[in-house]
């Protein structure tokens, strides 16, 4: 099996129409527009699942995030990638619904450009996760106007998408637990 880093990601236009596929760390090297995931996972008391990453992760090690996130690999359904990635990193499986989707450019200090067009997904499970200690360091379920003050208080310890998340559509995914789980 091939390292992590030299898989094949899905590039796409700003349309998230397909262009093609590269190697997972060019990618970012390069700063290309590709496809990307993010998974919101909430229990039944309305509280977040965030993983920590694990330390070691080329990009964003030890920063606290949403439950799980990825990308499209080649040959692969972005449906069928989203519960890989489940498996993968959280040792469990919910059903997952897409939610929204945004895109983001930054450049950070280490040379690496996200460039992604991120759709979220979110799902409602009681499962406590087997994290994968090649993917997450840590795990903690926290109500979503705690993880808001916690950012604001602590903005560096959490992964730049994450923060996009809480900070442009935390309304939207508060009425959806309303709706949902009250």
């Amino acid at each position: 099996m091939k390292n992590k880093n030299e898989e094949r990601i899905l590039l796409v236009n700003a349309k998230d129409e397909i262009q093609g596929f590269e190697e997972k760390l060019l990618v970012h090297k390069l700063g290309l527009l590709h496809r990307a995931f993010s998974i919101l996972i909430f229990n039944s008391k309305s509280e977040m699942l965030l993983q920590r990453r694990a330390f070691h992760k080329y990009h964003f090690g030890g920063l606290w995030s949403n439950a799980c996130c990825g990308h499209q690999r080649e040959k692969e359904l972005l449906n069928e990638a989203v519960h890989r990635r489940m498996k993968e990193e959280l040792g469990f499986d919910c059903n997952l619904n897409k939610f929204f989707s945004f895109s983001y450019k930054t450049k950070f200090d280490s040379g690496l450009i996200e460039n992604e067009l991120d759709h979220v997904f979110i799902g409602i499970s009681n499962d406590y996760p087997k994290i994968n200690e090649e993917e997450a360091s840590d795990y903690k379920w926290a109500h979503l106007d705690d993880i808001d003050r916690d950012i604001k208080k602590h903005p560096e310890t959490y992964s730049y998408w994450f923060k996009i998340i809480m900070q442009e559509h935390v309304q939207i995914i508060k009425n959806f637990l309303a709706q949902k789980i009250n």
